[in-house]
């Protein structure tokens, strides 16, 4: 048999490119789960990375397994079908509410760093999403491939910047107080959770499309491995930031002071992150409100982005601190079930 590594690089980017978004990219979630506990921060990230290898990659291969066409047919294989409706219920409402955090990431992102306007930051995502999705799989794998190798490459140089300053070391043992300590311990599990939780809606439907489990399982571990690279280097930068729980976009504030050089085409890739997670989690709602009522893709997209917007004039920060958390631990059932679930690969 073949290996087809270039599509297992491909696997790998979409998963990225899904997880990545606008609370990852800017910095913000990777504060709030993780950076705002110091070391113990990192021992959690340790954690979450392993997670995302080996429970990211059994669920895509098992997706492909029992053929799986959206999140809804997977769920009701984990949870059967009475308890697997009402977390598709659930999971519906999780995903237009972090679709609605990529928005306002996205207007933050205009706001806060371009002086422009939120709403041209908002619509222009639209725009761009309705353009990708009418293309399909193909244009989600496009879009990807491109953005997700740039994120890596710009977390290594900002690691690269912050471990060659003076008072790295100190700042990276540091153990802040925090009240909240004991989130630090469950961090791993709700985050990977939350991120696994919701990148089902489109994993699942990718994984079933390649079918080969090689490729699949192979794509889930590059992937998996790619995530936890970026976690470290971001914590290792943004550890450097004093009051780092002040700021929307964290990331940005960092390379304007250690590389302004970089800057502008750094936002740019935080945008194109946010962009690329937008556009995995409306073509994962689109999939699904393809298994209830029989519409055209652009119709269903536009009622997924009027919803999403209208939860979206909400403050990106409030969104995602309140948002994030919360669906961490109601996607914390479906982590535990997925993780005990048995899964023996098909011979081929």
């Amino acid at each position: 048999m073949k290996r087809n590594w270039t599509q297992a690089f491909q696997i790998a980017a979409v998963y990225v490119g899904t997880v990545v978004g606008a609370g990852f990219a800017t910095g913000k979630e990777i504060v709030e789960f993780f950076s705002r506990f110091g070391f113990f921060g990192f021992i959690s990230i340790l954690m979450s990375g392993y997670l995302f290898v080996s429970i990211g990659s059994k669920m895509m291969r098992m997706a492909a397994q029992i053929e799986a066409k959206s999140y809804q047919e997977f769920n009701e294989h984990l949870f059967g079908k009475w308890a697997g409706s009402i977390i598709n219920f659930f999971m519906l409402f999780m995903l237009l509410g972090v679709s609605a955090v990529m928005l306002a990431g996205a207007g933050a992102v205009f706001e806060e760093q371009l002086g422009l306007p939120k709403n041209l930051g908002v619509f222009l995502t639209i725009f761009l999403s309705y353009l990708v999705m009418l293309v399909g799989t193909k244009g989600l794998f496009a879009v990807n491939t491109f953005v997700v190798p740039l994120m890596i490459t710009f977390s290594l140089i900002l690691m690269f910047l912050s471990l060659r300053m003076p008072n790295f070391l100190d700042r990276f043992l540091f153990i802040p107080h925090a009240t909240d300590g004991w989130k630090s311990v469950i961090a791993p599990f709700s985050y990977a959770a939350l991120n696994l939780g919701l990148a089902q809606a489109v994993l699942v439907p990718v994984a079933t499309e390649v079918k080969d489990d090689w490729t699949i399982k192979w794509g889930g571990i590059l992937g998996g491995l790619a995530l936890t690279l970026i976690l470290i280097g971001s914590h290792f930068t943004l550890v450097m930031l004093p009051n780092l729980e002040l700021y929307d976009i964290p990331m940005a504030i960092i390379m304007k002071n250690v590389a302004p050089f970089l800057y502008w085409i750094f936002v740019l890739v935080i945008f194109g992150e946010i962009f690329t997670s937008v556009i995995g989690n409306v073509f994962g709602l689109d999939r699904q409100l393809q298994q209830y009522i029989r519409i055209p893709t652009l119709v269903s997209v536009t009622i997924i982005f009027a919803v999403s917007y209208l939860i979206s004039l909400v403050n990106y920060s409030t969104l995602l601190s309140y948002l994030y958390p919360l669906f961490g631990y109601i996607c914390m059932t479906f982590f535990i079930l997925l993780w005990m679930k048995p899964f023996t690969p098909t011979k081929q």
